[in-house]
This record gives C-alpha cells, sequence and structure tokens, in this order.
C-alpha cells in the first residue's frame, strides 16, 4: 500500500478527484494546501491528516514533504508554484509529481534533472491528462516511425467542461503567442492563426493550434524536432479567439488577469460527476519524415477522471520501486503502454 503519499492542493477541484481514487484504492494520503479553513473542512471530512501552509514557507514544505515518500502537487498556476516544490523535494529527497499541462512549467523542471539524479527521485509534472495520453501517443507515433521529423498532435473533449483550475491557467496564458516546435527550437505564432480539420475516428472537428505541454515533452521523449499541438474548437470560437488578438497588450496586463482570476472564482470548481461520466477525450497524432506518414488515435475516459487515475497509477509505481531518476515524462519513464493500464484507454 503507498502509505507514504503526499498531496498539495488536496481540496481543489482535481485534487479532491486524485484523493477520492487514493481512498477506493485503500490509500490515505497526507494533505495539505494553503487555505486553513479549506485544509481544514476537508481533511476531517475525509478523515486525514492535514497541514497548512504556502509554497513559499519553506521550512513548513520541507517539514511536510519529509513525512513522506511522493508528492502529487495539484496547486497552481504551476508557473507560481512548480519551482518551490521541486527545490524543496530535492532538498528532502522527496519524489515529485504534479499534474501541469504548462510547457514552461517542464522546461523549468527539467533543469533540475542532475540534482533529482543524485538524489535518486524521480521528477514528473504532468502526470495527469497533461501530458500522459499525449505523450504515450507521441511515444507510440515514434516507434512506428523512428525516422520522423515532424509530430502533430490534437485533442478534444466530447461532453465535458473546464474546471476552474484549469481556466485560471489558460487565463495566465492569455495575450501569449502560440507555441510550436520548428528545428528543435520555440517559435510564437498569433492565437487562431493555424486551423486544421482533424479526423478523430467517431468525428472530424476543427482544431486550432495552441501552447501545450507537449511541446517540451514530446520533444524530450521523442527527439522529433517539428512539434505542434492542436485543440478541438468551433467556427465562432475561433472567431472570438481572432478577435482578442487586437487586445493582446491589455490581456497581458497582471491587473486584467487578477480580475479575471477573481471573476472566475465565483464559477463552479468542476463539472459533476455525472457530466464527467457522460463526457470522453479523443486525441489524434500524426508522424511524418517526408516520406512516410502515419496516424493514430487514442480515446480516454474524461479528463479530470483521467487525471486522477494516471497520478496515483504512477505514485503506485514510485511506492513499489518502479521509478527513473531525474527529470522524466510519463513514456521516458513507463513507455508507450503506460496509458493502457487504465480502463477506458485504447489506440486505434
Amino acid at each position: 500500500m503507498n502509505s507514504k503519499l503526499l498531496i498539495y492542493g488536496a481540496y481543489g477541484y482535481t485534487g479532491r478527484l486524485i484523493v477520492e481514487e487514493c481512498l477506493k484504492q485503500g490509500i490515505k494520503p497526507i494533505i495539505a494546501g494553503r487555505s486553513p479553513e479549506k485544509a481544514m473542512t476537508y481533511a476531517n471530512k475525509m478523515e486525514l491528516e492535514y497541514d497548512v501552509f504556502e509554497v513559499s514557507e519553506t521550512e513548513k514544505l520541507e517539514k511536510w514533504l519529509r513525512r513522506g515518500d511522493t508528492v502529487i502537487h495539484c496547486a497552481g498556476p504551476f508557473i507560481h508554484t512548480a519551482k518551490q516544490m521541486v527545490e524543496a523535494c530535492i532538498n528532502t529527497g522527496t519524489h515529485y509529481l504534479d499534474i501541469t499541462g504548462e510547457y514552461q512549467v517542464f522546461d523549468l523542471i527539467k533543469e533540475y534533472h542532475e540534482q533529482a539524479t543524485e538524489k535518486k527521485i524521480m521528477l514528473m509534472p504532468g502526470a495527469g491528462f497533461d501530458v500522459v495520453p499525449s505523450d504515450c501517443l507521441a511515444k507510440h507515433l515514434h516507434s512506428k516511425l523512428p525516422t520522423a521529423t515532424h509530430l502533430q498532435l490534437a485533442f478534444v473533449s466530447k461532453g465535458g467542461k473546464l474546471s476552474r483550475g484549469t481556466a485560471k491557467t489558460m487565463i495566465e496564458n492569455m495575450g501569449e503567442p502560440v507555441m510550436t516546435r520548428v528545428n528543435g527550437s520555440y517559435q510564437g505564432q498569433p492565437i487562431g492563426k493555424t486551423t486544421k480539420e482533424i479526423d478523430y475516428g467517431d468525428f472530424k472537428q476543427l482544431s486550432m493550434a495552441i501552447s501545450w505541454g507537449d511541446v517540451s515533452t514530446a520533444y524530450h521523449s521523442t527527439g522529433i524536432p517539428n512539434i505542434e499541438v492542436y485543440s478541438g474548437t468551433t467556427e465562432q470560437q475561433l472567431s472570438k479567439v481572432k478577435k482578442t488578438l487586437r487586445l493582446s497588450f491589455m490581456l497581458r496586463s497582471r491587473m486584467i488577469k487578477n480580475f479575471l482570476i477573481r471573476q472566475m472564482d465565483k464559477r463552479p470548481a468542476g463539472p459533476k460527476e455525472k457530466k464527467r461520466d457522460a463526457s470522453c477525450m479523443y486525441l489524434w497524432g500524426k508522424v511524418t519524415d517526408g516520406s512516410k506518414t502515419i496516424e493514430a488515435r487514442l480515446k480516454t475516459p474524461n479528463g479530470y477522471t483521467l487525471t486522477a487515475k494516471t497520478a496515483v497509477l504512477i505514485s503506485n509505481k514510485i511506492a513499489n520501486g518502479d521509478f527513473k531518476v531525474g527529470f522524466q515524462t510519463p513514456s521516458t519513464a513507463y513507455g508507450e503502454g503506460l496509458i493502457l493500464e487504465i480502463d477506458g484507454c485504447f489506440y486505434s
């Protein structure tokens, strides 16, 4: 049993799903967060041990981390919280998992590879929907065409909605260019500039290029130097996105972002269980080496349910001694078949 699991940000929407998945498996994690009222209320409800601190409170953070072997970090936006948590994990010898999809965070954590290797711990950001299925899909495609020079990935939700936390992360990236990878380096472009109709298997849908963690992780996992990531959209959504380009300078304002985040806090935390159960995710990928092209598809449960299952699955592997030290992506640590260990996931 994984008896030394820590979860920070456990009372957030996705954090609660991860805690519930732990309890289903007989695991009682030690939780923590920055809100005394929320942490105490949730811990008492779930009958769990808890602590309260900001990630910037290094002494309290490290004392808490020493109580466990692995932490699942759920308190985003991770661009503001990952650095402190990773450094504390290195100081305490604690394995690190998070559920980020921010490409900047993957790049940041990769810089700690050597320190983590020396400490014999694993650092794996993106242990949820971002980026387990897409990273496994990238590895799957690369295994079929090792000479690939270009990779395109895409995903779309059918019947799902965003959580409050995911929406906040999107707000943080508003006004910024969409990042793709060209010849091994990042290249920005205006949002809404690159679109294509993608055949997800059961349907075709307009999709647009977005900044996503795979522009970092898929490059690390496969070495493919040209990478684009797309997300399903509609003509109406695309039109609205293009209109925001004229306001990019305003959307980059910290004051505007803070206002929008406060408005987001007034909304429900995320989709209810019935809504999650009725939705699913479709992923598509394509690789080419200039003369040969291969496509593949992957279907999974909805992103939030999948995140809970993959994060706990990976933490259990670590508890059983199954991990690679240093910075890892899901597929570099566990291969393209990792996603298939979750019920309801299959390639086509």
